[in-house]
Parts: structure tokens; sequence; C-alpha cells
């Protein structure tokens, strides 16, 4: 029941009502809620808030546009969720959104077919601090979200999904559904990851981190990797995900892998619990569901696991 009912985000989000927006028109889709001033391009609207703190509301479009935000707390809002389109368009060749304010919040905006020449074009580029995802779509790029700073950043994100991104062809490295990297945590709740096209679903380079209540799907994945790599180690909560694994990937060894990279991060007490895991049809290998390759104990609890799926191995 849980993953039927994430399935149904998308829809929802493109269903969802939205705040009436009388003030803005076709030649103004960026307005600014504080001031009512309306702005034909988002990046305009983004430096007129400077070192404040304000929402811009996006009208329901198309829009081939990008911003950096280089200071203030901004909230970029789509008047109906699912209605304001980001296509094709990343500022400085990362992302549609560069995002290196005091604070920021992105809430019902789709981000779709992002490419750059280096192979990490993202919906989101967080390059400083905190960030908050809530109802947004991330389609057929090479990245959802990226970012990463040597600092307490704190990163949610919620309710969001994220669909046919990744690759390891375009990028000196590969490139993943979500890939973030600070010293302050990660947090990933109630969202849709699936049909991944290459590198992993989830990479973090974090100590802390919860990741609850998603859908890992990758049945109609390809060349991918692992569901969720902790690649320095980090502990926490991952508890109550289901994961589908696909039979075209790249390294099926493991479906959560710790500190594969090094244990910069302690990871004693990571509490991997709740779980449901399954394989697709013609799936002959035999994944561990949680692999550690750091010293540090985990707490694998009880998660229920289709036949074929060893629960824990130690590399």
């Amino acid at each position: 029941m849980r993953r039927a009912l994430i399935a149904l985000l998308p829809l929802a989000l493109a269903l969802a009502p939205g705040e009436p927006l009388a003030a803005q028109s076709a030649s103004a889709p960026f307005t600014v809620q504080e001031t009512g001033q309306g702005f034909a391009n988002l990046d305009d609207a983004v430096q007129s808030i400077r070192m404040g703190t304000a929402t811009i509301l996006i009208a329901p479009g198309v829009y081939r546009q990008c911003a950096v935000q280089a200071g203030g707390n901004i909230t970029f809002k789509a008047a109906q969720p699912g209605t304001a389109i980001f296509d094709g368009e990343a500022c400085e060749g990362k992302a549609v959104l560069v995002l290196r304010g005091l604070s920021s919040v992105v809430d019902g905006l789709v981000f779709r077919n992002i490419r750059v020449s280096d192979g990490n074009g993202a919906g989101i580029r967080t390059e400083m601090g905190n960030l908050v995802v809530r109802n947004s779509m991330f389609l057929d790029s090479q990245e959802g979200i990226l970012g990463g700073q040597p600092t307490g950043q704190k990163i949610v994100i919620d309710r969001s999904t994220f669909s046919g991104l990744g690759t390891c062809d375009d990028a000196t490295d590969c490139a993943h559904s979500i890939y973030l990297a600070n010293h302050g945590s990660v947090t990933i709740t109630r969202s849709r990851f699936e049909r991944g096209r290459g590198g992993h679903y989830v990479k973090l380079r974090v100590p802390n981190l919860v990741v609850t209540d998603n859908s890992f799907d990758d049945s109609a994945g390809r060349k991918t990797n692992y569901m969720i790599d902790l690649c320095e180690g980090g502990t926490g909560l991952i508890a109550r995900n289901t994961f589908a694994d696909g039979s075209h990937k790249e390294n099926w060894s493991g479906f959560i892998v710790v500190a594969a990279e090094g244990q910069t991060y302690p990871s004693a007490g990571l509490k991997v619990v709740d779980n449901v895991a399954t394989l697709a049809p013609g799936f002959d290998k035999s994944p561990a569901f949680v692999a550690n390759v750091g010293r540090d104990p985990l707490a694998v609890g009880a998660n229920k696991l289709a036949a074929g799926i060893r629960m824990y191995e130690q590399r």
C-alpha cells in the first residue's frame, strides 16, 4: 500500500490546487509575494531580493530560464504545484537554480532535461545555506540535486520525485539522482526514485542522515549502481523504505553500501530497519541488502527481504 501511495505523487502534484495570483500575467510570471512586483525573468526577481527574505511565486508555464541566488532567504514556489516547469536551461554550466544564499526553499517546481558539458547538469545546485525541497519533480537530467559545502548545512527533501536521472557516460565521475556532501545533515522523506540512468539513486557524504518512507524502483533502471551510497560513512536512520532492484544494473552487489570510499564519519549505530526489498523477475544475482566496508558496527534490524537478498555483508 505504501508503495502505491508514493507512486501517485506525480499525479497528486499536477492536480494539487494552488494559490490565486491575480497580479500575475504572462509577461510577468515571477512575482515577489511581499511586494507584488512582477518580473519577466526569474533571475531578475531573485536579484531584486538581495539580502532580504521573500517568496517568488511562479505562474504555470514552461520556462527556459535559470537563476543564481547570491544572498538572502528565498522561497521559490509554484502557484500550482507541478505546473511551473523549468526545461533545459542551466546557469553557470551547473543547474536551473544555483543556490548560495543564506537559505532556500523550493516548493512545487518541475526540473527536466538539464544537461551540461561536465555531465553534472542538475535541477538544483546547492553551494551555501540550508535547503528545503518539497513537492518537486526532477526528470530526465544528468543530476537531480547536487551540492556540497564544508559547513553544518541542513538539507531536507520531502514528497518529491526523481526519475530518469544519473549518468556514468557523460561525466568524468558518475552523476546521481541526489548527490550531497556537508558537515551537517540530509533528510529525505516520502519521495520516489525510479528509472535511473547511471550512478546511484542517493549518494551522501554527510555525518547525519535520515532516509525514511521512500520508494526506490529500479525495475526500469539502466546502468545503475546502489540505491543508497553512504560513501564516507555516516549515522542516523534508514527505515520504512521500499526497494525494487532492477536487472540492468552496472553494480548489483548491494542496496545500501556504507563507507565504500573511506570512514570519514562514524557509522556506529546506523539503524536500518522496517524496509522492504525485492528483486526484478529473472534477477539471478545475490546482492547484500546492507554492505559495510567500514569498521563501525551497524544496527541492522528486521527488514523484509525477498529470496536471494542477503541481509548483511561485512567487506
